[in-house]
């Protein structure tokens, strides 16, 4: 995710020198939990009584409050003790100050960040809040500015500040809610912002009318010839957008205990920190457990003593591109905005706005036609309080509850699934979509005269919902989700997760959380296995000079041996991969790919051309993809050797001296649309994933204390702390961590306190 834009932007020469001096800087001693808890100030928070904090040995937290107020600010204090370094880094990456960070060559995804501009509906919004709201984001603030302002004094700011420069800065409403936005990114960006440039060539019309007919994508690579800084604002937008994920909802008529299982596993960039944090609370309004976003304060997957609640994006179409050459010269505003450039002079760059949104075709990063103006018509530009919608969600004891409030959630849509004490499930779209026509239009960019639908909308209260399905399941993974009759989506993932999901949960027997736990690891991927067969139905078609080598028939025997699961021993698996990606570069252009790309991985491609492409041209790719399979099969042996799993802090890509800051290199499960998703690019070297599950939640409603949890990583963004990566060998072995909701169990079993007092 922030991989590529660290490594470009700590490049630089000077960068490299002086970041490098910071980084050689010792980093903080090894400290276990009592130590770490230690660095919070427990005297004169801005509280209006006594609040305690429980804490695990894994450094969660439950916090006891007598006041939703003063739960608040403690989330605050909570979010800043875990996690400040990685909070002062987002919120950097959600304004365009990453040059702050990381010098002049960063100057350019700082514009088109400013361009896009997360922050153009936070005004609006908080004058829109109501007052409850207002309160809790305000108090939040308090707790998150009280931490800072005591760790500035005593020495103990995180060593991100000393690394990348950071001053001390007064957190803000508007902060948490831009950061925000910056989660809410909409993930069709990644597809339409990638095809710009492609709409010059004669066959637009069709390729793009084949993509939207097709309606799958992955979350996509750039293709061939991509800058680094073209690359690095698509890893920004793909990590930190809630652009993946699998849930699932058991009902009581269909599970062991007789109760609800709700199962959680989001899919993110895959870095340390971990993107989420786990947190337990309890106040006079709200008693929960779950996963928190650093910095943003609500519960986004979880449960009370209610219900319990997950979702997936629904890949919602909450933005248009908008041709708006023509409209005249007094309906395009411009102001000016200065870059901070960390090592070098600072930039002034322009911003421009139509009356539709920015005009994103000023960004530097986002090529579209030459001489063609383009604005950005997106939902999350609009004054929208996803913040009351999930507190809502917090309180809801039922599905009308849970319904009502998600009525106010927009940005990013997604499907949310409910769980209830009493055995019920349900479904939910979390969107507000304009009245969009069904049919995909002829372009992707639409005319300024042509977006009249934007005038009139539908949220959570009108779209379909599912309540209590005769299956007994409800399960979501990106999917196209129900049909309405406004357009909801054209990109969607394709269909292995949700199919793979749908098998495992509906067999004859009762479902338990220990059949909940194995779904999260499962890791096979009928894509693939369609695609095999496809290229073994083909081979004696096809004529090899003297026939296979023995080299060549190997690889074929271990395809046609293997049986569709990505695991680490895997060697079919190894030589699938290997015979695939090599066959890409044997069989398309750079043209060729050019096109499939932006659209996410191209299997279904493949499989087509390999069915249709003409036998001599088919032979001679093929040949060369199982000679180089058997070299890579031969060097590998099994696929974890070659599909790895390393958690780096953005530092870890610093030149020469960010090795420090590189914390695991181990083999892993998986593949881009398993339901244990790794993602990777098609390629046949040694490589890393990316983005995939890095979070998992399950949590039987027949008991208030069956909530397990387990990070990819740990729970502590503290450099050395015995938590900041003592979740990863459980995460490998399957294991989660239990979270009481019964404040009398959190008592007897988190073992550490922290007493605040005014």
């Amino acid at each position: 995710m922030i991989a590529r834009w660290i490594r470009f932007i700590a490049g630089s020469i000077l960068g490299a020198v002086v970041a490098g001096c910071a980084v050689l800087t010792p980093l903080p001693s090894r400290e276990d939990v009592p130590t770490r808890l230690k660095a919070i100030p427990t005297d004169g928070a801005p509280l209006d009584g006594a609040v305690t904090i429980h804490w695990n040995e894994n450094q969660v937290p439950f916090i006891e409050a007598a006041s939703d107020d003063d739960l608040a600010v403690t989330l605050g204090i909570v979010h800043a003790h875990l996690r400040l370094g990685q909070m002062e880094i987002a919120r950097r990456i959600s304004q365009g100050r990453i040059a702050e960070m990381g010098g002049p060559l960063a100057t350019d995804i700082d514009h088109s960040l400013r361009t896009l501009n997360f922050g153009r509906g936070i005004p609006q919004t908080i004058a829109a809040l109501p007052p409850e709201s207002k309160r809790w984001l305000e108090r939040f603030v308090d707790g998150v500015n009280f931490y800072v302002d005591h760790a500035d004094r005593t020495g103990q700011l995180p060593h991100e500040f000393r690394v990348l420069g950071f001053k001390k800065e007064t957190w803000t409403v508007a902060d948490i809610l831009t950061m925000g936005r910056l989660a809410s990114s909409d993930v069709n960006w990644l597809v339409l912002f990638g095809m710009l440039k492609l709409r010059d060539r004669p066959d637009w019309p069709e390729v793009w009318a084949t993509l939207t007919e097709r309606g799958s994508h992955s979350v996509p690579s750039y293709g061939p010839g991509a800058s680094t800084q073209e690359a690095a604002l698509h890893d920004i937008l793909a990590g930190f957008s809630k652009a993946g994920s699998n849930s699932v909802a058991v009902a009581g008529s269909r599970t062991k205990s007789g109760a609800a299982l709700m199962a959680n596993d989001p899919h993110l960039g895959v870095f340390l920190p971990n993107l989420w944090l786990l947190a337990g609370y309890k106040s006079p309004s709200y008693h929960t457990v779950g996963m928190m976003i650093p910095g943003v304060p609500f519960m986004a997957l979880g449960r009370n003593q209610h219900i319990a609640w997950g979702g997936t994006n629904m890949r919602a179409l909450s933005s248009d591109l908008v041709d708006v050459s023509d409209l005249p010269a007094d309906q395009i505003t411009e102001r000016q905005e200065t870059l901070g450039v960390r090592w070098w002079i600072d930039r002034d760059i322009t911003v421009r706005e139509s009356p539709f949104g920015p005009v994103i075709s000023d960004a530097p990063l986002i090529e579209g036609r030459e001489g063609e103006v383009l604005a950005l018509r997106w939902m999350g530009h609009s004054a929208s309080d996803e913040v009351s919608a999930m507190l809502k969600v917090s309180r809801a004891r039922n599905f009308d509850d849970f319904r009502s409030a998600l009525d106010g959630f927009w940005v990013p849509g997604q499907n949310m699934l409910y769980a209830d004490v009493d055995g019920h499930i349900g479904q939910v779209m979390a969107v507000r979509l304009p009245h969009r026509p069904v049919a995909a239009p002829a372009d992707m960019v639409v005319s300024a005269t042509g977006i009249d639908y934007w005038q009139e909308f539908s949220s959570a209260a009108k779209l379909p919902a599912a309540f209590d399905p005769p299956a007994g399941f409800l399960a979501s993974a990106n999917n196209k989700p129900a049909e309405t009759d406004i357009a909801a989506g054209w990109f969607f993932s394709n269909d292995d997760r949700i199919t793979r999901l749908r098998e495992l949960l509906a067999g004859d027997g009762p479902v338990g959380v220990a059949d909940l736990e194995e779904l999260q690891r499962d890791v096979y991927m009928g894509s693939a296995v369609v695609l095999r067969d496809i290229l073994l139905a083909r081979l004696p078609d096809l004529s090899f000079d003297g026939g296979l080598s023995a080299k060549q028939q190997n690889i074929v025997d271990l395809m046609r041996e293997w049986d569709g699961h990505y695991r680490i021993d895997s060697a079919g698996a190894l030589a699938f991969e290997q015979v695939t990606a090599n066959f890409i570069d044997a069989f398309f252009s750079e043209e060729e790919r050019a096109v499939l790309t932006p659209g996410g991985h191209f299997d279904e491609f493949m499989g087509e051309e390999l069915t249709r492409a003409e036998p001599v041209r088919l032979a001679a790719a093929l040949g060369l993809a199982l000679d180089a399979a058997a070299e890579g099969v031969e060097e590998f042996g099994v696929w974890g050797e070659m599909h790895r799993i390393g958690l780096r802090h953005p530092l870890g890509f610093i030149p020469v001296v960010g090795e420090r800051f590189r914390f695991t290199d181990a083999p892993v499960a998986g593949s881009t649309t398993t339901v244990m998703k790794t993602a990777h690019s098609d390629t046949a070297e040694r490589h890393f994933t990316r983005f995939g599950s890095q979070a998992r939640q399950i949590s039987d409603l027949s008991d208030p204390d069956a909530n397990f949890f387990a990070l990819l990583g740990g729970q502590d963004g503290w450099f050395n702390s015995s938590t900041f990566l003592d979740q990863f060998e459980l995460w490998q072995r399957g294991d989660y961590v239990r979270l009481p909701l019964r404040l009398e169990t959190v008592r007897a079993e988190f073992p550490h306190r922290t007493e605040l007092t005014p």
